[in-house]
């Protein structure tokens, strides 16, 4: 047996009839719509009632955007073009070439950075706008409600997609 029989024997490459893929687009989407820009969202429910847990959210908010705004300055060309790159490689693969694994893997990223451009645009008006209190608890809130948005249509994809492609490997020829 090669090392080529071995890898694709124990790596299923059918993601959307693997358990352990629909496990991990769960997971995903429940840390994205917890950590709103690194922020677990219980802080930001606590902050309303807690001064201390107020002061801590302004606190891990303020580290949190700077880092952002840090990345998005020096590398953000960098990584924004090897995100493109990345999601057209397996877009094409996936999708024009068949390949079921790399289709899995867009339907995850590709959602996916759409959250991380909304976290640079949430980062940047908390930034260009100082919010602090009520309006800053507002800001993350409407990102998570975002983020919860676009998993649920990602989820619904996803989903028909994966039906599909399961009720088209039964069918023959």
């Amino acid at each position: 047996m090669d090392w080529y029989s071995l890898v694709f024997e124990m790596i299923d490459m059918r993601s959307f009839s693997n358990l352990w893929y629909w496990i991990a687009l769960g997971v995903m989407w429940s840390s994205a719509s917890h950590f709103v820009i690194g922020v677990p969202y219980d802080l930001v429910t606590r902050a309303e009632k807690d001064a201390q847990a107020e002061a801590d959210l302004s606190l891990i908010v303020g580290v949190n955007v700077r880092r952002i705004h840090y990345i998005v300055h020096s590398a953000g060309l960098w990584v924004l073009g090897f995100t493109f790159f990345l999601l057209t490689t397996l877009a094409i693969t996936g999708f024009f070439y068949g390949v079921e694994f790399s289709q899995a893997v867009f339907l995850l990223a590709f959602p996916m950075s759409g959250v991380a451009l909304l976290s640079v645009f949430t980062a940047d008006a908390i930034m260009a706008g100082e919010l602090e209190g009520e309006a800053l608890r507002r800001r993350l809130r409407r990102h998570r409600l975002y983020t919860q948005i676009i998993g649920m249509i990602s989820i619904f994809i996803t989903s028909i997609w994966g039906m599909y492609q399961n009720l088209m490997i039964g069918l023959p020829g």
